[in-house]
């Protein structure tokens, strides 16, 4: 019985497979230079296409050497939310309803109600 049984494996062992008959392909080195100084290495297929850029350790984009740097896309200011509450409100009406809710604010906390300035 015991020249019969399967013998199992662990999680994490080795692979059945052998690099008999495996050709791997071809690679360049491409260098990439960093603005800090540092310098990258990396093999790439000869088939890959090769980025213009690459992040270096210190957080920097590293260029390809020889390279042109890629011209930096256009972006859009941050829309904030006083930008976004102009566009359904337009001044005259963010005072009455300031105006309104202070007034309520003032009325809870028992306070006299004011007199509103005239514009």
């Amino acid at each position: 019985m015991a020249e019969r049984s399967l013998r199992g494996t662990r999680l994490g062992a080795l692979s059945m497979e052998t690099e008999e008959n495996v050709v791997p392909s071809e690679r360049q080195i491409t260098t990439y230079l960093c603005p800090n100084g540092h310098r990258i290495e990396l093999p790439f297929s000869v088939e890959a296409e090769v980025p213009p850029v690459w992040e270096c350790r210190c957080g920097e984009m590293a260029v390809l050497d020889g390279g042109n740097k890629p011209e930096a896309k256009p972006t859009k200011p941050a829309r904030t939310h006083w930008d976004m509450l102009l566009e359904r409100r337009s001044i005259p009406e963010l005072e009455e309803l300031l105006e309104e809710r202070l007034t309520l604010l003032r009325e809870s906390r028992g306070e006299k109600p004011r007199k509103r300035k005239s514009a």
